[in-house]
């Protein structure tokens, strides 16, 4: 409406010149420009800061010091903090932007918002932003662990993760339309992973209790979507094919608990290594597999950050797992899965670079 008047007291005004016209369309253009990227914004770019934030765990865990006698350990630790600095600091800004956006799509826009809320896909994108955060506080070089801040930060991120649970999980058990076997899809591992990403950083934040909660809620539910997706195809045919990389995540979620676990227990076991194991096999079997992604990369889009996440977790896991067992083997794998990680993750950096008027078009 406001628009409309303006436009025409431009027509009106018979004696303007260009430059007064322009003067009074840029402010329009802008706010126009400003409300479409937030209708095509979505809680899928968050991919995104998931992906940056796992990368920034990544160099923390890999730069910091340690008292192994592997001499792989000691040449990464002479890294210069400064490159992990800068990759965390980037990451958060990234994903203070993004989450400003969120929420002013959610001031201008709530139907949208609500339609991803109920959407059995759109949904599980909404604990990407939390689990971000939760990575983010983890790896954090300024918010010291075991302190009174750090634990207000993991209460402040957690207790979403909690409530989309019981909306999603309730869901499931109750609600004809919205049974597992009807909604389930690849998607769906993404509250298992903020379950376990949160299990982790509580252990981080000195209550141990909090973990084995959020750890054994993960667990079970993850054991009961694996067993659906397991069983039946027709998970996959509820998605685009251009969200085919999700598929990864099939292999994020055992690294993430194999990680969760080896937080509660204060050590790489036995029980962390098979997890570790599972997901190893899972992301040989999808490598194995490029037919299944090949449609999906004609084009690039959001999706493809979904590549980079799964990697990096795999490549954290492998970490713990070869600081465990010291072997040739062991430090092989963590050198082959770090590299990937770091090559998908600029990678995909670059190609968003170049291509954001695809992500965001005018």
């Amino acid at each position: 409406m406001e628009a409309n008047t303006t436009q025409s007291h431009i027509n009106a005004t018979t004696d303007s010149s260009p430059v007064h016209d322009q003067e009074h369309h840029l402010p329009i253009v802008s706010m126009q420009l400003g409300m479409s990227i937030l209708t095509i914004f979505h809680a899928g770019y968050f991919r995104i800061t998931l992906s940056l934030a796992g990368q920034a765990l990544l160099w923390k865990i890999i730069v910091k010091p340690t008292h192994s006698s592997n001499p792989l350990f000691n040449v990464f630790h002479k890294l210069h903090p400064l490159p992990f600095m800068l990759l965390w600091s980037f990451s958060l800004l990234v994903l203070t932007l993004l989450s400003l956006l969120y929420i002013l799509r959610c001031l201008f826009h709530f139907n949208m918002v609500k339609g991803e809320f109920m959407h059995h896909v759109g949904v599980n994108y909404l604990f990407v932003p939390w689990i971000s955060w939760l990575l983010l506080l983890q790896s954090s070089p300024f918010v010291p662990q075991k302190t009174i801040a750090y634990l207000v930060l993991w209460w402040v991120f957690v207790i979403p993760v909690v409530v989309l649970d019981i909306k999603i999980y309730g869901q499931w058990f109750i609600q004809g339309k919205r049974f597992l076997i009807e909604v389930a899809n690849p998607t769906s591992q993404l509250s298992v992973v903020g379950n376990l990403v949160g299990a982790q950083v509580a252990i981080k934040a000195g209550t141990k209790e909090g973990a084995v909660c959020l750890f054994s809620l993960g667990m079970v539910h993850y054991l009961v979507l694996f067993v659906t997706l397991y069983q039946r195809v027709s998970g996959s045919d509820t998605l685009p094919v251009m969200l085919r990389p999700v598929f990864f995540l099939f292999f994020a979620v055992p690294s993430v608990a194999s990680m969760a676990w080896g937080s509660i227990a204060g050590s790489f076991d036995k029980a962390s290594k098979m997890l570790f194991f599972l997901s190893l096999f899972l992301f040989t079997s999808l490598v194995c597999r490029p037919t299944l992604f090949l449609k999906s990369m004609r084009k690039f889009n959001v999706a493809w950050w979904s590549y980079s996440f799964p990697v990096t977790v795999l490549a954290i896991a492998s970490t713990e797992y070869a600081r465990e067992v010291k072997c040739d083997f062991a430090d092989a794998l963590m050198l082959i899965l770090s590299s990937l990680s770091f090559l998908v993750t600029l990678v995909l950096s670059v190609l968003t670079l170049l291509n954001t008027k695809i992500l965001l078009p005018d």
